[in-house]
């Protein structure tokens, strides 16, 4: 079995070998550290910022959001995986918190080894998108075209080794097709180019996207997830187009680091759900594009087990690297 598979399955040991004697103290008895892996006005700030005035509330301290940006998530991620005060937790999106470290072996944290799952906040799906010039309108049709046209095709991303490069670059070579990987440094830069023309296609975060779909900008070929978006209804899954994405979604976790006990996991975990079931609270996220969550640990843990199980051969296999 592969050490990054063995990882994720200790994680649940990891979570449950806090000591009894922590769990049992008045909890929190000072203010409590979000750190954010991302800047401010990011979707993980705000999805922080949505729970962190619920969190005040129920708990009786500030809960203050610390936006360390940088390393692609990683420099936040790590923040909050060797916090030792008992009062930081973390909050990071999919690479993150999943897969970074299959990565970059040389990254200074796991996220699966010391980082435990607490709720997984919110989710949305891809879209995969073309310009307008690129005569396709489903998966098949850009296959052939691709095929048809050899190392014409330029696709964008936020970066090697984020979800939406890798989502096109493992279609690429399921079908053998010669395409150009352009990564980018920021969501809006990529839209911006895509719209533009300077890359033919992209997979985006759904809400990234939705509104030039819209209008006419880009057209929208594929979605990721389980279920088509009330959005764009007419646009199929990429699995009723014969191709893998089921699972396929950018998220956002909280997460704690390994030792916190179990029992502040859960309450966190409850109090998160409580918060973001709320109109109010949910209607920040879903403002976003994002469909708001806040589940149970166990539902998290699931998800960066099963992105670990697919993604990391993908990364092997491809010799994916942020750097590439």
């Amino acid at each position: 079995m592969p050490a990054h598979r063995r990882a994720v399955l200790a994680v649940p040991a990891l979570a449950l070998g806090a000591g009894a004697a922590q769990a049992q103290q008045a909890w929190p008895d000072r203010p409590v550290r979000l750190i954010v892996s991302f800047p401010g006005g990011s979707t993980p700030d705000i999805a922080a910022r949505a729970v962190a005035g619920h969190f005040a509330q129920v708990f009786g301290q500030p809960f203050v959001v610390d936006n360390r940006a940088g390393g692609g998530g990683t420099i936040g991620a790590e923040a909050a995986a060797r916090a030792t005060d008992g009062h930081s937790f973390g909050v990071t999106i999919g690479g993150p918190g999943s897969i970074a470290k299959i990565l970059n072996p040389q990254l200074g944290y796991d996220p699966v080894r010391d980082l435990v799952p607490v709720s997984l906040l919110a989710r949305m799906p891809f879209v995969l998108a073309v310009n307008p010039s690129v005569p396709v309108h489903n998966v098949s049709e850009l296959i052939a075209y691709a095929k048809a046209n050899p190392g014409k095709l330029n696709y964008g991303s936020v970066g090697a080794g984020s979800t939406g490069h890798m989502l096109v670059a493992e279609m690429a070579a399921r079908h053998g097709l010669d395409m150009t990987h352009v990564p980018y440094r920021s969501v809006p830069q990529s839209v911006t180019e895509i719209v533009a023309g300077r890359i033919q296609l992209m997979a985006a975060a759904a809400g990234s996207v939705l509104a030039q779909a819209q209008q006419g900008q880009v057209r929208a070929i594929g979605v990721s997830g389980d279920r088509r978006m009330s959005q764009i209804p007419d646009v199929p899954l990429l699995t009723e187009q014969g191709e893998p994405g089921q699972g396929v979604y950018a998220w956002i976790g909280l997460f704690a680091p390994v030792g916190t006990p179990p029992q502040r996991i859960e309450r966190l975990a409850a109090e998160a759900g409580r918060a973001l079931s709320t109109p109010e609270t949910g209607r920040v996220l879903e403002t976003a594009g994002f469909e708001p969550l806040g589940t149970p640990p166990a539902a998290l843990a699931a998800l960066i087990r099963d992105e670990v199980a697919h993604w990391g051969p993908v990364i092997d296999r491809l010799n994916i690297r942020p750097e590439s």
